[in-house]
């Protein structure tokens, strides 16, 4: 199951008013540019993209789904819907064999040819990107808006928002340690300030030493990390064992102090209705004394 959670993490990172209603006024557009339908609610949902499949399931809308990805397992329930496969570059064929009335994508330029052979065989689709928490606040109100239940999702919005301001108040007045996020080793990714998980961080209490990234994540070098100098590392479940067991990556002071936290990758690696409780748990990750 790590494995699977680091799997979508990397995927996630790769391709790095309480009624929702009167915010959205004027004609909306997906991160691909096209405009997205709202006069019509779908029935038959082929989501690949797993922060918008669990997004479905939390708005009610699960027994609509008729697909998903291979990377689309939260919640549990989702595992019951057919897998068409992969997320970047889907089978056409297999999604259009579920015979959908809305297929949503990730926004990845990988998906681009995808999305065009769909609309071209007159499939409403719409692609999000969702890597941070103002675009899953925007997308999850659209989303209520095309399932016709935009109370519902206002409410779910509203739920990770109220979590996310109670744990930054918690950590508002304590020290925010500098702390290097790692997502890959070879070549070595780091999380950069355009992702949720450095926004979940800053929230969490710490900071991230690549924050001034404006990326998802980027390449970076041992050298780089070691001159930023991070008090902590932050790793998966996976990866914190051969960071440090590896002469290279002991050349951090942090590391060679053992200052390396361990994440839970299945709450943590994805930005959907969970962010809140994810801030949470990496609060008492950085701040175990202070944070209960």
């Amino acid at each position: 199951m790590a494995r699977l959670a680091r799997s979508i993490l990397i995927f996630v990172l790769a391709v790095a008013c309480r009624d929702a209603r009167p915010a959205i006024t004027h004609r909306v557009h997906d991160d691909f540019g096209a405009p997205i339908p709202l006069d019509r609610h779908p029935r038959r949902i082929v989501s690949l993209n797993p922060t918008t499949t669990e997004l479905l399931f939390a708005l009610g809308a699960g027994a609509r789904l008729v697909g998903r990805s291979e990377y689309d397992v939260f919640p549990d329930s989702a595992r019951f819907v057919p897998s068409v496969g992969p997320a970047i570059r889907p089978n056409i064929e297999a999604v259009l064999a579920a015979k959908p009335d809305l297929v949503i994508l990730y926004a990845s330029d990988d998906n681009r040819t995808s999305y065009d052979r769909l609309n071209a065989a007159h499939i409403p689709t719409v692609a999000f990107r969702i890597d941070s928490i103002a675009q899953f606040t925007r997308d999850a109100r659209l989303l209520g808006l095309m399932l016709g239940d935009s109370a519902r999702a206002a409410r779910a919005v509203d739920t990770v928002e109220a979590t996310l301001a109670r744990v930054r108040a918690m950590t508002a007045s304590l020290a925010h340690p500098t702390i290097f996020m790692h997502a890959w080793n070879k070549p070595i990714i780091a999380i950069g300030g355009g992702s949720f998980l450095s926004q979940l961080v800053e929230i969490a209490g710490g900071r991230n030493i690549y924050a001034d990234s404006p990326v998802p994540s980027l390449t970076v070098s041992i050298e780089d990390v070691v001159k930023r100098n991070p008090e902590y590392v932050l790793a998966s479940p996976d990866a914190a064992p051969k960071i440090r067991a590896s002469p290279t990556w002991s050349a951090i002071p942090a590391v060679r102090a053992g200052r390396i936290l361990v994440y839970d990758t299945l709450l943590v690696g994805r930005p959907s209705v969970e962010l809140g409780a994810a801030a949470y748990s990496l609060a008492r990750l950085i701040h175990p004394a202070e944070v209960k």
